[in-house]
């Protein structure tokens, strides 16, 4: 099993930019230095606290920084665009990375990024399938374009301008071919999407804030999607995140890992959940649709959702993960703010030097939790 990371990233209000800009730069090359195998960044237009406005600007300050991390968009919102701009963009960043770059992709959730921009009134699931459309068929066909499908709002052609001997009218396509690893983010139970990424060869993410339970549903509908287009659903491809914090003693991690109120897990949950109810979309930290509203408490959902604790104890209910959800190919741990950074950066460091190595033993041995 791989070691992955994803950040939001999420930061308490009075912080700084400038500063967590920073310090979510510093966490993404110690993750290299660390051997993670990837590292997923989201973006949002109007969030204070989620304060990445360009997943792939904020990357770049990164590919010669770090080594061998791949550098992942998590995600491009593909509604807030034009797909031709982010199809150039997203291809002159993975020529710039050599290839070491994922191109993560959603509609975008955040109303308002949506109200912003002027769409919180059109449907940003749409937007996001017309877009992907349209984007791998830059990348997939020669100039001139004439890229004009069937209800799909953005029709891209450079007929009327191509100019072979000048190079004008000639999209960039990818560094890898035939394209970039695409990957999806997914915050639903049960979710149907999920199926579409399986047919189309993009790889799951179940989201952090789903429990085991929900999150074991996403491997069915991916595995159905590639039995509909003729493949056979391969784990490796399937990627889980949680949030996990290790520290050398077990009263530290229970505190710093929810239990404290500066607690960088407890702000965390507190504003997801906060947003989640706003949009009637908190049925996710639930067991049972009929469990009732109040029950839904941010210690409630820290309890369900927040893996921590010394080593021993991580590995056993990481093992414990894998039993309810079955096997998946990467573990993808999420970024916090440091609100202490020494217990960050150690955090980091136990779950790659000492947790995943004994979890990967243990799932070669056969071993359950």
């Amino acid at each position: 099993m791989k070691l992955g990371m994803f950040m939001m990233p999420m930061h308490p209000l009075h912080r700084n930019p400038t500063q967590t800009l920073r310090e979510d730069r510093e966490a993404i090359i110690l993750a290299d230095q660390l051997n993670f195998h990837d590292a997923f960044v989201g973006e949002h237009l109007s969030d204070q606290a989620e304060n990445v406005t360009n997943s792939l600007m904020f990357l770049a300050t990164l590919i010669h920084s770090t080594r061998n991390i791949k550098l992942a968009s998590g995600t491009c919102n593909l509604s807030q665009m034009h797909p031709t701009l982010i199809a150039a963009q997203a291809a002159m960043f993975d020529h710039l990375a050599q290839g070491r770059f994922i191109f993560g992709v959603s509609p975008g959730a955040l109303a308002s990024d949506a109200e912003a921009i002027g769409i919180l009134g059109q449907d940003r699931n749409k937007l996001f399938a017309e877009a992907i459309d349209v984007i791998l068929a830059i990348w997939e066909r020669e100039p001139p374009y004439d890229i004009d499908f069937p209800d799909n709002r953005f029709k891209v052609t450079t007929q009327k301008s191509l100019a072979l001997d000048l190079g004008t009218g000639v999209m960039q396509k990818p560094y890898q071919r035939p394209r970039p690893e695409i990957v999806g983010t997914v915050v639903a139970p049960f979710s149907k999407g999920v199926i579409a990424m399986g047919e189309r060869d993009f790889h799951p993410m179940s989201a952090n804030f789903l429990l085991p339970k929900w999150v074991k549903t996403h491997w069915g509908n991916y595995a159905q999607g590639k039995q509909n287009a003729g493949q056979l659903a391969d784990p490796a491809q399937w990627r889980v995140a949680r949030s996990i914090f290790v520290a050398d003693d077990d009263k530290v991690a229970a505190a710093y890992g929810g239990a404290d109120a500066n607690s960088p897990y407890r702000f965390y949950y507190h504003q997801l959940l906060s947003k989640l109810r706003k949009s009637n979309r908190h049925e996710v930290f639930k067991e049972t649709r009929e469990e009732a509203d109040e029950k839904i408490t941010v210690d409630a959902v820290i309890e369900r959702l927040c893996i921590s604790g010394s080593v021993d104890k991580v590995v056993d209910e990481i093992l414990a993960l894998r039993e309810v959800t079955g096997d998946f190919g990467e573990l993808v741990y999420a970024g916090m703010d440091w609100v202490d950074e020494k217990l960050g950066r150690r955090s980091m460091q136990l779950m790659a030097e000492q947790v995943m190595p004994r979890v990967n033993a243990a799932i070669a041995a056969g071993q359950t939790a």
